[in-house]
């Protein structure tokens, strides 16, 4: 049975008023204290008090890896230029084969001991006794790092890897004096971090609510002007909408349906939001193992089934676009060619096609009217998402609809995060929605799409590549990008990833993602905006350290 279309969006936005008008009554708390900026970032029940960085697991706390704990630099997705951080400076040598890191000068952990490339070197090193921890998988490119003094870093590569270096940059560092006596870091929950970010003291931890006080000896002299960031517990987005929408929350990352009208109508002088396009695109992932995906005329005819107009109106709300059939977002706009993109036809509504397509490949339609794969397999199957990400489920609905009129029977199966993370992960699915990875260039985002090294056995987890789709074009094409340091050079082998991937289909883009940003200047200004576009506004942006530079630009009105 395939499921019911979704509500009109007009129809959901009276409903969700209703409900907020309802909800309404007895929620005049009190508002936080002058200086406290409240966040809603994640959605939980209840907090567990975790700020390990370098955890692989999804326990670590908001905002560990931005705002207690740095990186090395930090990648501005907005401006696509790094920022000097904890490393002010860097130096390729010997062929490429060494990097060297300049460490900044008088910075202090939050208990007073200096902050030295010894303490970089030991992080490092910390990867390499445990694997565990090393999610970015530096030690698949490193052979050794060492400090040479206390302001340089050494870092000796076993190859040529030029991308490797936006993975050393990205890697939060971590006090050798703290760390070296944890006999078990993989499993260390941190509960009282010493970390050299603008917040690192924890004022208050309960199940509900808890609360980071800034760094009282933090190395941006002034900064951060926040002095506390609070984060209530909210079990559900629409409860975390709730509270944004009534002034309990300063900044959050969350998705809300018709926002104008919900958000900015109710205080238009002070309700702000900005979704750029530089989120992680949004794919149909087929599952290459399983026949019939595991042909490009398939997974080309699936796509042509999906009417993705129709999906950003009903699971978006407009709020993003179609993707084009290189699958990049707006992070990746300077890389983007046009003229490659414009020969993925495969991205457009075209019903007739898509059943043509499906014919070659010889998945006939039986009398039920719904197809067979060449060994007379039906063609059913579920569209795996997240419970509760409702953007996600209309998605879902959406596509199931257009595969349904291509005669693929599909139905939308819900899980909660952690069962729908592990399925995908073990390649234990059919057809799921997924995201994208994201990094400085292309060259990662196409890794996780096309590499034959991040295709791993059905049932072992893998970071991505969740659809286990390996082509030996793009492995010679990434191969290539690792030895390249030219930026001219780099752009035209993006091109040609980018032409491997329109030719092979290995995923199915379905839109890029905003990069969620509301944010209420009642209290606080310095955000980023459409006007002043400094750095991608959204708390989810915290993997390689951008929502430092919103920390630190904030100022309490």
């Amino acid at each position: 049975m395939r499921p019911r279309a979704p509500a009109h969006p007009a129809a959901r936005v009276a409903v969700l008023l209703l409900a907020f008008t309802g909800l309404a009554c007895g929620r005049d708390r009190p508002p936080a204290p002058h200086g406290v900026l409240v966040v809603s970032q994640e959605q939980q029940a209840s907090w567990s008090r975790n700020f390990n960085p370098l955890t692989t697991a999804t326990a670590a706390r908001w905002p560990t890896l931005a705002g207690v704990y740095e990186p090395l630099l930090v990648f501005n997705s907005v401006r696509s230029e790094y920022v000097p951080w904890l490393a002010i400076a860097h130096q390729w040598r010997d062929g490429n084969l060494t990097l060297r890191m300049t460490t900044r000068d008088s910075v202090l952990w939050s208990d007073g001991r200096p902050f030295t490339a010894r303490d970089v070197a030991f992080t490092f090193g910390l990867l390499k006794r445990f694997p565990a921890l090393d999610r970015r998988g530096v030690w698949g490119f490193l052979s050794g790092v060492r400090a040479l003094d206390d302001r340089t870093v050494e870092f000796r590569f076993q190859r040529e890897f030029i991308p490797g270096f936006d993975e050393l940059a990205a890697q939060q560092i971590v006090p050798e004096h703290v760390w070296s006596k944890v006999a078990d870091p993989v499993a260390f929950p941190n509960e009282n971090p010493v970390a050299t970010g603008p917040f690192t003291e924890v004022r208050v931890f309960r199940n509900q609510v808890y609360e980071l006080g800034r760094n009282p000896r933090y190395w941006q002299h002034g900064l951060p002007r926040v002095e506390v960031l609070r984060f209530p517990a909210y079990p559900s987005n629409d409860r975390a909408n709730l509270a944004l929408v009534f002034d309990e929350v300063d900044w959050a990352g969350n998705f809300i349906p018709a926002i104008d009208r919900v958000y900015v109508g109710r205080e238009p002088k002070f309700h702000r939001y900005w979704f750029p396009l530089t989120g992680s695109s949004i794919f149909l992932y087929p599952n290459t193992t399983h026949a019939p995906f595991d042909d490009a005329r398939v997974r080309k005819a699936l796509s042509m089934a999906i009417d993705r107009e129709l999906l950003v109106d009903v699971a978006l709300y407009r709020y993003s676009r179609p993707a084009d059939a290189t699958g990049l977002s707006d992070a990746y706009a300077a890389w983007r060619s046009s003229a490659v993109a414009a020969r993925g036809d495969w991205v457009r509504h075209e019903v007739a096609r898509a059943n043509a397509l499906l014919d070659s490949a010889g998945c006939r339609r039986g009398a039920d009217g719904v197809r067979r794969a060449p060994d007379g397999t039906p063609l059913r199957y579920d569209i795996l998402t997240v419970s509760g990400w409702s953007d996600w489920v209309r998605a879902a609905q959406v596509i199931a609809r257009g595969l349904g009129a291509v005669g693929v029977e599909a139905s939308v199966k819900t899980y909660d995060f952690s069962a729908w993370f592990q399925r995908v992960q073990e390649g234990r699915f059919d057809l799921s929605l997924g995201w994208s990875f994201e990094g400085p260039t292309p060259y990662l985002f196409y890794r996780w799409l096309m590499s034959s090294a991040t295709v791993k056995p059905v049932g072992e987890a893998s970071m991505g590549n969740w659809q286990r789709y390996g082509s030996p074009a793009a492995d010679r094409a990434l191969a290539a990008f690792e030895h390249e340091a030219d930026p001219a050079r780099q752009k035209v082998l993006a091109e040609e990833l980018q032409r491997i991937f329109v030719e092979e289909a290995p995923a199915i883009p379905l839109y890029p993602n905003p990069s969620w940003a509301e944010y209420s200047t009642r209290r606080f200004e310095g955000f980023p905006s459409r006007e002043d576009p400094f750095a991608d506004p959204s708390p989810n942006k915290f993997d390689r350290g951008e929502c430092l530079l919103v920390l630190t630009s904030l100022t309490p009105r």
